[in-house]
This record gives C-alpha cells, sequence and structure tokens, in this order.
C-alpha cells in the first residue's frame, strides 16, 4: 500500500532538483556556447549538440543547484525564493541536489577533455571552477563584494569562449571586443539582481556588491556597464554595431531606480522580473544580429 505514494514523493523531490536549475534561465548559457561555436565551424555536429545540451541543463543544476544548498539559511529568510528565482530545498534535498549535479556533469566534462584543445579544456577548468567557488564554502566568491558579480559573469561567458576554443576559434579584435561586452552586461546583471536582496543578505552578513556600496550606487554602477557593453558593441564590424540596441532595453528597466535606497531595495525585484524576460527578447535580437553575421 505504500508502493503507490513512494512516486509522488520520488516525482516532486526530482521536480525540486530540475527547479533549482532555473529552467527559465537555461537559454542563458546554452545559447552563448552554440553561437561561438557555429559561428566559427558553420556547421551542426555531435559537439556543437552534446554542448548545448551540457550548458543548457546539467551545467545550470550545478550553478544553481550548489547555490541553493549552500544558501538555504539566507534563503528562508528571503520572499523571493520557492519560485522561478530559486528553489527553496528542504536540506534532506541537500545531498541528492550536490549528487545529481556531479552525476549529470562529469560525463559532458571527460567528453569536452577529449574531444577539445588545450584552450578549451583550461576555459571549462575556468567555468567549473567558477560555477562552484561561487557558492561553496570557504571559497564563497559570492560574498566577496565584486569579486562576486565578477564570477557570475564568468558563468555566462565562458560557455561562449569554450565554444569558440572547441571550434578553434582564432582571437580577433572583434571577438575580444564581443566578450568584453558580454563580459560587463553579465557584470551589469549580477549587480542589478543583488540590489533587490540587500535586506535578507545583510541579515545573512552576505557582503554582496549592493550591501557594500548601497542600493542607489550598485543601480548606478549597473547602469554604467550596461552602457559601456552598448559602447563596445558600436567599435565592432558590422552587424555588430547592431548589438548596442541590445543595452537600451536594460538601461531602461533600471533607470528608475537611481536613486532606490536600501530600506526600499526589495521593490526592484519588479525590475528584476522584467529583466528575467527582457533577456528572452535580447536573446531574440540576439538571434537575428547572428544570422546577418552569419549570411554576410
Amino acid at each position: 500500500m505504500t508502493a503507490p505514494a513512494a512516486r509522488p514523493s520520488l516525482a516532486r523531490d526530482l521536480g525540486q532538483i530540475l527547479l533549482s536549475s532555473r529552467p527559465i534561465s537555461w537559454i542563458n548559457t546554452a545559447f552563448p556556447f552554440a553561437a561561438g561555436y557555429l559561428l566559427t565551424t558553420r556547421e551542426l555536429d555531435l559537439t556543437v549538440v552534446i554542448g548545448f545540451v551540457y550548458f543548457l541543463i546539467p551545467y545550470n543544476l550545478a550553478m544553481y543547484g550548489i547555490n541553493d544548498v549552500f544558501d538555504y539559511a539566507s534563503d528562508l529568510a528571503n520572499p523571493r525564493k520557492g519560485g522561478i528565482e530559486g528553489a527553496l530545498l528542504a536540506p534532506r534535498m541537500h545531498r541528492p541536489t550536490l549528487w545529481a549535479a556531479a552525476v549529470s556533469n562529469i560525463p559532458f566534462l571527460v567528453y569536452f577533455v577529449v574531444v577539445g584543445n588545450a584552450a578549451s579544456t583550461a576555459w571549462l577548468s575556468v567555468s567549473v571552477f567558477a560555477v562552484i567557488a561561487y557558492s561553496a564554502p570557504r571559497l564563497r566568491f559570492k560574498e566577496r563584494a565584486f569579486l562576486d558579480s565578477v564570477t557570475s559573469s564568468l558563468h555566462f561567458v565562458t560557455p561562449a569562449i569554450v565554444g569558440l576554443a572547441l571550434a578553434g576559434s582564432g582571437v580577433t579584435r572583434d571577438t575580444v571586443l564581443v566578450l568584453v561586452a558580454f563580459f560587463l552586461w553579465g557584470m551589469a546583471a549580477h549587480a542589478f539582481g543583488a540590489v533587490q536582496d540587500v535586506g535578507p543578505d545583510r541579515e545573512a552578513g552576505i557582503g554582496s556588491v549592493a550591501t557594500v556600496i548601497g542600493a542607489a550606487a550598485t543601480v548606478r554602477l549597473s547602469l554604467g556597464l550596461w552602457a559601456l557593453a552598448g559602447i563596445l558593441m558600436l567599435l565592432t564590424a558590422w552587424p555588430g554595431p547592431l548589438g548596442a540596441l541590445l543595452a537600451l532595453p536594460y538601461l531602461i528597466n533600471a533607470a528608475p531606480w537611481w536613486r532606490v535606497s536600501d530600506e526600499d531595495s526589495g521593490a526592484t525585484n519588479r525590475a528584476w522580473r522584467r529583466f528575467i524576460f527582457l533577456n528572452y527578447f535580447a536573446g531574440f535580437l540576439a538571434t537575428m544580429i547572428l544570422i546577418l553575421a552569419w549570411v554576410s
């Protein structure tokens, strides 16, 4: 009589582990990898398919799952947790989540080392280290102001670099400019996202960029980074300058919070929720630009 009840429980547990990988954000890491690889090789092969799958799900499970496990205490006091912005994993789910992250990642990593080269393996190592270091005990880069935004940005930029390296892409001026612009975008996104958590993070003793310099200063930092990313895209060859337009929605979304106080910082969650869906709009425009680059 107890066997049928076990199935819903297992399904619920697997659902929680999957939720911890932030499905709504999967494409943010898979797309850069595929774009970097395909624009270099201009052909669909097994490696790009495997890489896309890896950076779509297992990579995000490691990145966000590890975070949800080791942030459990602070997440309890954070009203954002428990939905699309992060799972609130019960303690009994912590070990299974870490095992799921390890088991799902290792086969892909072995494949990339076997088929890759020195550059791709080195950047893959940086990527995996950043994923672990951001949340894991003792390292906890997320609690080191400014390093937290740098590490978070690496989570999204390194898949693109791994894709380029696996494909054997050379280092060009435009490639560097695009990657630096993407890196600045990632720093801006993380810093702005940290503003809404100033209250819970301070209570938990987490020294994020937003808790250290304050909510308003962090919003202004994010705006400056997004603007600089757009300017860098203007310096690239056509159709790269069209990428500068991608910064505008983010600037418009965050600008109203220029003077937000630390006490009211939680209200920026409204803008953050819009930010999540802005990524899909920006991703669509980025896809159109990549198609132009492909046919040009």
